[in-house]
């Protein structure tokens, strides 16, 4: 066995920082834990003279991060760079291509050209670890790819995205509006440099395509994965929704029915009781369900230097012990294309909405609810607001096509005030 273990480490940005700082703090716990000294020879990032209040004095530089994956004196390419193309993609590709391991937390390169990687790192015999991709600190891939290898998985759910849970939690705990809780987010510097990738789901969405094809065996899919961010999500309806015993999720479901494979990443009302309701602030949870395990529920930090750079660390760890594996799970010859399943799921939906104070109005919306087969479960009618009348109904378990017709019906009558609002209701 060789002594040590050679890195080369691409961004230096919040992640990169941590992981240096990790592998320096930790370095004699590491040795013991892995048999050998773990080294970074050298780094490369866009400004080598930023200060990053950590020592690079005994690191070597390079401008170019393809050169810095192409060295000779490197066994481990970290790439903490980001993107889904651009220099990130082609120094993974450099360093697969020269027989180096590769070691990513880029959860959009993945979803977009995961499993083009995996076949490289397949051909040339190294490995592609990815576990601070998904869900920070949470380790989830070696979870699916290794302790549960022994089941047949029927269902991925969970809140993937931090800023997102930040948002909302947020919103009902101080009785604030989305846009407002929106920019202090915003100031905490909690945002992508795009906000859209968090708020719209985007972000989350990268991440469940990933689990989704570890866990049904299937090509990386991001394009089928249904998106719909938490903007239009109103401090009425997670008052309303507390007021039912629900709480508001950006919620991430991946499951294989007969058809294919259903995709989604949308805000969804759970149990306030259930795991997934008492999820708090920026953490991440993801609910796993097989056969013959059962259901596991893995909670934690889903972002930031610590959780990331840990999750980074630990894939240097299990190379560093021998550890190969395939990244996907299986080998890629074998991972097929899903068809692409409808959303026939049956689910209790919330409904929330807007009608005009006049009589006979109720008639109407109950005449539109049964003509599309939806029974109502319970109904509360609000305090009158603008000359309009807030009804909330929560269903009973129905098909998402029932509420669109529903909810198309409804608003022909023109009883509504303002478009109604549809949220499934998910069991947590």
């Amino acid at each position: 066995m060789e002594d040590s273990l050679r890195i080369g480490l691409a961004g230096l940005g919040t992640v990169g920082t941590g992981v240096l700082r990790n592998l320096s703090e930790h370095r004699s716990l590491l040795k013991e834990r892995c048999g050998k000294e773990i080294r970074v020879v050298a780094v490369s990032a866009r400004s080598r003279h930023k200060d990053r209040g950590i020592d690079l004095g005994s690191i070597e530089w390079e401008d170019d991060p393809v050169s810095l994956a192409s060295r000779d004196d490197i066994d481990i390419f970290v790439e903490l760079i980001g993107g889904e193309n651009g220099p990130a993609k082609t120094s993974i590709q450099a360093a697969l291509g020269a027989g180096r391991h590769v070691v990513t937390a880029n959860k959009a390169l993945l979803a977009h050209h995961g499993h083009l990687l995996a076949e490289l790192a397949e051909s040339h015999g190294v490995c592609l670890r990815f576990e601070a991709a998904v869900a920070g600190g949470i380790p989830i891939i070696k979870v699916l790819t290794e302790a549960l290898a022994g089941n047949r998985f029927t269902r991925i759910a969970g809140v993937m995205n931090g800023t997102c849970n930040y948002i909302l939690t947020r919103m009902e705990a101080a009785g604030l509006a989305y846009d407002e809780v929106f920019a202090e987010a915003e100031s905490l510097g909690y945002l992508e440099a795009d906000p859209n990738l968090d708020v719209g789901g985007i972000d989350a969405g990268h991440k469940l395509s990933i689990l989704s094809a570890i866990a049904f065996g299937t090509r990386i899919d991001f394009d089928s994965v249904t998106l719909e961010g938490i903007q239009r999500v109103s401090i009425a309806d997670i008052e309303y929704a507390a007021e039912l015993g629900y709480r508001v999720k950006l919620l991430g479901l991946a499951q294989m029915n007969d058809e294919g494979l259903q995709q989604s990443m949308q805000p969804c009302l759970v149990p306030a009781s259930s795991p997934l309701g008492q999820l708090e602030g920026a953490d991440n949870m993801v609910v796993v369900t097989g056969e013959p395990v059962g259901q596991i529920v893995l909670r934690g930090a889903g972002a930031g230097e610590g959780p990331t750079a840990s999750a980074v660390v630990g894939d240097i760890i299990d190379i560093a012990r021998g550890g190969s594996g395939l990244a996907l799970g299986r080998p890629c010859a074998t991972l097929s294309t899903p068809a692409i399943s409808a959303d026939t799921g049956i689910s209790a939906f919330y409904l929330r909405l807007d009608l005009v104070d006049q009589p006979g109005v109720m008639a109407k919306v109950a005449s539109a609810l049964a003509g599309a087969g939806v029974s109502i479960d319970r109904m509360r009618q609000k305090s009158h607001r603008n000359l309009s009348a807030p009804v909330l109904i929560v269903s009973h378990p129905v098909a998402s096509s029932a509420i669109d017709q529903a909810l198309i019906a409804i608003s022909d009558t023109g009883v509504c005030t303002d478009p109604p609002v549809a949220l499934r209701i998910e069991s947590g």
